[in-house]
Formats: structure tokens, C-alpha cells, sequence
């Protein structure tokens, strides 16, 4: 994007004639960062405004980017900041500040998409959003479709890299279908596009989803179900087969264990064996294991 500029100088300007359309909550910890440096070395790079003039006929400024130094100026007590005045329009204006802040998205995902929403809702096409920032229109289209359905945990993880977009609207294609998600999961699986750890860190996001909503603010206590005697007859009856399964495990791993003893009593019986074993300095069992070859765990 480059938008038409009749000009561009920097200047000092007030700082409570700086208006900011829209501002954005910021990690208090990269802030304290942002204040530490400019204290101690001064401001690097200016930020940036636009003259605009009220009804009233106030001359004052729109902030087109730089709001973390501009309130770090504010906290430091300073009243002017060096600024570079640039005529631009609103849109300009709104695309500039979008631009820059996607370039930080991995912090607030949330915030910049609600951007692009915001694009959208002016009027733009998913191919004129992408072309102004940077993104394919597939991408924008996928995002959109996400955002306006509701789909803020699938939208975050999209964002962090944790969900192939195709693979998240697939998964909001099945809806509450848990039979369709999982089936989307196994496609996904059998691609490639999800193996190992991202793909239980798919799982936990629609855990969460399933759970707690699809709102990734939605943070509360999980609804309490209603118990019912059919409830607990099917709970009692899953805790008798896992109780089962353990018992099963437990008789196949007595079995393989008296058959290792077992061999390994016919090969210790074997005089040329042990020799080489004891070449090697193998000649020795742990404990438990010896207990069950040799009565008291001692070689004869």
C-alpha cells in the first residue's frame, strides 16, 4: 500500500492534541520495556499522525501508528513528542495502523482479525482486504468465515500456527458433530498436516471448544451435568472394562515374565554361555529378576 502524501515532515507536537481512534491493550512487561528505553536512550523512531481539524476548528492529530510510545512519553511526563505529520485520509490512516499491528499479530490475534472484520464491514472484498495487507485472499476469506461464526478458538490457533486453516474450517463445517471432528482429526492425520504434538494441542483447543464455548474468552467453570441413574449405570460399566483391561495386562505381563525367567534359566544352565557372558561382564541379573531364576536370587 502506498497511499497518495501531499507531504511528510517530523515535528514536535503536543501530546494532549494526539487523538487515538483506536487503542489497544498492551503486555504490561513488553511496555515496562518500551518506557525502560526510551528513558534511557530516547525515542528511536518517531511515530506518526495526521492533522485533522473539529467542528469546533481545534487543530489536533489522529494517531496513525506508534500508541506504546506515545503513552510511554505520556507516563514519563513528557508533554511534546517527535512525530513525523503525514496528510493522509481516514481509510490511509486505518489501513497503516492495521499493517502495523499485524506485523506484531502473534501478541493479539484476536485484536488485529477484528481489523480485517472492521475492513469488511466498510465495504472491502476479501481480495482488496488481502491486497492492502499483505495476506492471500484464501486467508482472508478462511478467517473471515471463522470470526463471523464465532470461531475465536479456532481463529487463535490459526493464528499461532497450531491449526491448518483447512483443517479448522473443516472442523467448524462438522459444528457439534464429534463424529465429523474426529473425522476431520484422522484426515488431517493421514495427510501430514497434523502429527504428534501439534496435533494434541489441536485436541486440548476443541476440548476447550467443546467445554467452554467457542468464544476464546470464554473462560468460566465448566456447566455441571445432570446425573441420571442411566448416567451412572454407563459410568459403573466403562470402570468395570477399564478395571478388566488392567486385570488382562497385568496375567499377559505375568505370562511374558515367567516365560524370560523361564529361558533364561535354560540358557544360564549352560556353561559356554555364562562363560561368555562373563567375558563380557553380563554375568549378573537385577534383583528382581534374579529372584525368579535362582531360588534366594543366588547362582548355583
Amino acid at each position: 500500500m502506498n497511499p497518495k502524501q501531499r507531504g511528510e515532515e517530523i515535528r514536535m507536537i503536543p501530546i494532549d492534541k494526539i487523538d487515538v481512534l483506536n487503542p489497544r491493550d498492551r503486555n504490561s512487561k513488553a511496555f515496562n520495556v518500551i518506557v525502560g528505553n526510551i528513558k534511557d536512550i530516547g525515542l528511536k523512531k518517531p511515530i506518526k499522525v495526521t492533522p485533522r481539524t473539529t467542528d469546533a476548528g481545534e487543530h489536533r492529530y489522529v494517531l496513525v501508528f506508534g500508541e506504546g510510545r506515545l503513552t510511554a512519553f505520556r507516563n514519563l511526563g513528557e508533554r511534546e513528542i517527535p512525530a513525523i505529520v503525514v496528510e493522509i485520509s481516514d481509510e490511509d490512516a486505518f489501513l497503516m495502523s492495521l499493517v502495523e499491528n499485524i506485523a506484531r499479530r502473534q501478541e493479539k490475534p484476536l485484536e488485529n482479525l477484528a481489523s480485517i472484520t472492521a475492513l469488511r464491514t466498510k465495504g472491502h472484498s476479501p481480495n482488496e482486504i488481502a491486497r492492502k495487507i499483505g495476506m492471500t485472499p484464501h486467508y482472508v476469506q478462511g478467517m473471515l468465515t471463522l470470526l463471523e461464526e464465532g470461531e475465536e478458538r479456532l481463529v487463535v490457533g490459526v493464528e499461532r500456527g497450531q491449526i491448518p486453516l483447512n483443517v479448522a474450517l473443516t472442523i467448524h463445517g462438522a459444528g457439534n458433530n464429534d463424529k465429523s471432528v474426529q473425522a476431520a482429526l484422522q484426515d488431517a492425520y493421514e495427510s501430514g498436516k497434523l502429527r504428534g504434538k501439534p496435533l494434541m494441542e489441536v485436541r486440548r483447543i476443541l476440548e476447550k471448544r467443546r467445554t467452554l464455548g467457542r468464544s476464546a474468552n470464554k473462560q468460566g467453570p465448566r456447566k455441571r451435568a445432570e446425573v441420571s441413574a442411566d448416567a451412572l449405570v454407563r459410568t459403573y460399566e466403562r470402570e468395570v472394562e477399564r478395571q478388566r483391561q488392567l486385570v488382562r495386562k497385568a496375567e499377559y505381563t505375568q505370562h511374558c515374565l515367567m516365560f524370560i525367567s523361564g529361558a533364561l534359566r535354560e540358557l544360564l544352565a549352560d556353561e559356554n554361555f555364562v562363560n561368555l557372558l562373563r567375558a563380557e561382564k553380563l554375568e549378573t541379573l537385577p534383583k528382581y529378576l534374579a529372584e525368579r531364576v535362582w531360588h534366594g536370587g543366588i547362582a548355583p
